[in-house]
């Protein structure tokens, strides 16, 4: 087992203090999917983890921060067969009782719809040490990279994180979103653009907002459809889109490539 202790002497967790027979867990936000998002902190503990736990959406160019870590690959995506959470929260314990350092990494931030907070909870019952390392939420990357700032005075005073789709099948609270004056970004509802879009604008959202669909954000793959939210769905299926992507709804999609337009202009003036 490696010890942590020369990568973090001055950070919160007081790593100089891990015994060196303790196994811990880092839960590790990757970021929204450009490998280069990673921050320094994530770099240092794939620098010194034992274990590497990876989802599927993770770029697997992180790994080249933890060159002797096994790889425990624990994929999870909407629609495709994924690893049981049980299976991933039981398989954490098991390794840092052993004294293995672990690297549990997710997209995006742990804590932003990545069940992190299972984890947490999970091995805080169990007894193991645990550290957070946040990432860069998808909800916040993927739109600044298309030049959608999620606030902007006069348009948004506050954005709205909210899932598409739910364990028990029940709906958010759309009306009261719709009338929210926030920009929703909504996570895992490719499979139901149309109807969410459809039950926004019966709770009275106006169909000319603006509204976008980002598929593979901040990475090389990355396409997108701009829109209404009248025309988001058929737009949505006529470019083909799919998971994993994110649907962003609201005045400040109309910022969209402005910096780059500007630009442009600069340029040819």
């Amino acid at each position: 087992m490696r010890s942590c202790a020369k990568f973090f002497r001055h950070g919160r967790g007081a790593e100089a203090n891990i015994k060196a027979n303790a196994g811990k867990v880092y839960l590790v936000g990757a970021g929204p999917g450009d490998p280069e998002l990673l921050t320094l902190k994530a770099v240092r503990a794939l620098a010194c983890a034992d274990v590497v736990m990876i989802d599927d959406l993770v770029d697997r160019r992180v790994l080249a921060h933890a060159p002797s870590a096994r790889v425990i690959e624990v994929g999870k995506r909407g629609g495709c067969k994924s690893t049981p959470q049980a299976f991933i929260e039981r398989l954490m314990v098991r390794l840092a009782r052993r004294g293995q350092i672990v690297a549990r990494v997710k997209g995006g931030d742990p804590f932003v719809f990545g069940r992190g907070g299972e984890e947490a909870l999970t091995l805080a019952q169990a007894g193991i040490n645990c550290e957070v390392i946040p990432g860069i939420t998808a909800g916040i990357g993927v739109p600044a990279a298309l030049g959608i700032p999620v606030t902007h005075r006069g348009m948004a005073c506050g954005v709205t994180f909210v899932t598409g789709h739910t364990r028990d099948g029940t709906a958010p609270a759309w009306r009261a979103l719709a009338h929210s004056g926030t920009t929703l970004v909504i996570y895992m509802g490719m499979q139901r653009v149309a109807e969410i879009t459809g039950a926004l604008q019966s709770a009275g959202m106006p169909a000319t907002t603006p509204a976008a669909v980002i598929q593979h954000g901040t990475t090389q793959r990355e396409r997108h459809v701009i829109g209404t939210l009248a025309t988001l769905a058929d737009a949505v299926r006529g470019a083909g889109l799919g998971s994993p992507a994110l649907i962003v709804i609201g005045d400040v999609v109309g910022l969209a490539h402005t910096t780059e337009r500007c630009a442009a202009q600069l340029r040819t003036a």
